[in-house]
This record gives structure tokens, C-alpha cells and sequence, in this order.
């Protein structure tokens, strides 16, 4: 029996995912000003594989982005929990993750995008995705009804962009979290 080299396929993909992978890592530690040329050293491949997968920055920034509202949506419908209130705050935590991680993604994707673009259509998605937590929790009675999930997001990008580190915001995100519960009539 001979082993057979992987397909051209699994390479491309390996490679792509490599490519994000690195691309993630990079923006996330250089900001929005990380160079191709730094995607393709820390990814480990060549330039020319780089552009071939991503012909633009603008292409690999899109594609990151598309990659981790994906994932924060996915999340919605796994989120684990023991009550309604529960799986929308591990929800809510997962999106402020998103949202602090994107920022440098989102800061060059700005620069060169129509607001027209597909790529802006991800807070749709993110509200249909986590309509159904919150929904569930406010018909439970643990969260209060008086905000939507628009302007709960809004509160948690908000807390997302203030200066300082993850450690800093958590205790702030935490009380605003906590806020949403029903108040005393």
C-alpha cells in the first residue's frame, strides 16, 4: 500500500486556514496597520500563496470578519446554560469577545469599504441570531423587557470600545450585565 500525497484541495484549505489563522493573530497584536508581508511570515507561507488565497488586504479583512460573525452566531444556538438568563449572558460574553478581538479587523476594513458593502450586514445577522436568547429570558422574567437586543448590543460595543485592557472592562461589562435583570416595581 502507497501513501498517496494529500489532495490540492486539503493543501489550499490547510493553507487558507493557516493564512486566517495568522491573519487573526497578527491584526490582533499589530492593529489594523499589520502588512500582508506579516500575514504570510507568520503563516509560514509564501507571498505568492497569500495573494492567490486573499488578492487584496481588504479581501483577508472580510473574510476574518465573516469568519468570526459565523462563529458568534453559531454561538447563539449552542450556548449552554442552566436558565434563559444564563445562555443570553454567556451569549452577550461571547459577543463583547467578538467585538473587542475585531476591533483592529473592523478599524481597516473601514477605511475602504462602502457602507453599502455585504460585510456591514453582520449586525442583522447578530440580532437574528441572539433574538431567540433574549426572548426566552425577558418571557422568563430575568431579564427586564424594556431594552431590545439592538440596544443591548449597543451597551456591550460600547463597553467593548473603552480604553484599557479585557481585565479592566470585564468587572464594567459584568454591571451593566447584571443591570438588565427585572428592577423592583
Amino acid at each position: 500500500m502507497t501513501d498517496h500525497p494529500p489532495s490540492r484541495r486539503a493543501d489550499a484549505a490547510r493553507n487558507r486556514q493557516r493564512i486566517l489563522d495568522a491573519a487573526r493573530t497578527a491584526f490582533a497584536a499589530g492593529g489594523a496597520e499589520t502588512s500582508m508581508a506579516e500575514v504570510a511570515r507568520r503563516s509560514g507561507v509564501g507571498q505568492a500563496t497569500l495573494y492567490r488565497n486573499f488578492a487584496t488586504r481588504h479581501e483577508l479583512l472580510e473574510a476574518l470578519l465573516v469568519d468570526e460573525i459565523d462563529e458568534v452566531c453559531a454561538a447563539a444556538a449552542t450556548v449552554e446554560g442552566d436558565t434563559p438568563e444564563d445562555r443570553l449572558m454567556a451569549w452577550l460574553r461571547r459577543f463583547f469577545q467578538y467585538v473587542t478581538a475585531k476591533r483592529p479587523v473592523v478599524i481597516g476594513l473601514l477605511e475602504h469599504t462602502d457602507r453599502t458593502d455585504p460585510v456591514f450586514q453582520s449586525r442583522g445577522r447578530m440580532l437574528a441570531a441572539g433574538r431567540p436568547l433574549l426572548t426566552a429570558a425577558q418571557e422568563a422574567r430575568q431579564i427586564a423587557g424594556d431594552l431590545d437586543l439592538d440596544q443591548i448590543l449597543d451597551l456591550v460595543v460600547a463597553i467593548a470600545k473603552i480604553p484599557g485592557t479585557p481585565e479592566y472592562r470585564r468587572p464594567i461589562l459584568d454591571a451593566a450585565l447584571a443591570g438588565l435583570r427585572p428592577r423592583p416595581a
